[in-house]
């Protein structure tokens, strides 16, 4: 039997180095060796990182597949899940970035790798062209939400997803406070 794939997709501007990432990492060492953990360093712009997500789905063909996304990796994974199969945790998810993002249209420097990039409208497009509507398997989402994430507005999240399993805390940030507290629970979710 193939090893299982969990696949983790960073948000916008974030890193491996994210402390989601690093705690599913390490949970996943310790309490799970047997699966295979994929979380890449996402290019700046969607078409790019969409291909990557491709084409490690496409290294593993055989294996049983489990994504986590947050932030624009939960639209990310959205898409994966529904694409590739294999059940998807979103994590404080993009809904419409295509509309969010339009604040960084133009010159940027990504914080973790200093590269520096250009978003352009063609850029919002390719997003949206990424969108998932309508979601046909909802039952393969779960979808983690926190009322203070500061930067998505939780609300879009609830109403897109409303078929797939949720979780809404109280309170909370963008980041998702608390998230090592549902490690267990996201790999039974993913079934690996």
């Amino acid at each position: 039997m193939s090893a299982p794939v969990l696949i983790y997709i960073h948000g916008f501007q974030s890193s491996p180095a994210s402390l989601k990432a690093q705690q599913m990492k390490q949970f996943i060492r310790e309490q799970r060796p047997g699966i295979i953990f994929e979380c890449p360093q996402m290019p700046c712009f969607p078409m790019a990182a969409w291909e990557l997500i491709a084409a490690i789905v496409a290294r593993y063909p055989g294996h049983k597949l489990g994504f986590v996304g947050s932030s624009l990796g939960g639209y990310l994974v959205t898409k994966a899940s529904q694409e590739f199969g294999g059940n998807a945790v979103l994590v404080n998810p993009a809904v419409r970035p295509y509309e969010l993002l339009t604040d960084y249209l133009g010159e940027n420097t990504h914080p973790y790798t200093n590269e520096c990039y250009r978003l352009t409208s063609e850029h919002m497009a390719d997003l949206k062209s990424l969108e998932v509507e309508p979601i046909t398997a909802p039952e393969r989402l779960w979808v983690m939400l926190q009322t203070g994430d500061e930067v998505l507005d939780y609300q879009q999240a609830l109403d897109k997803h409303e078929r797939s399993k949720l979780t809404l805390e109280q309170g909370g940030d963008h980041s998702f406070i608390g998230f090592e507290r549902y490690l267990g629970h996201i790999l039974r979710f993913l079934e690996l």
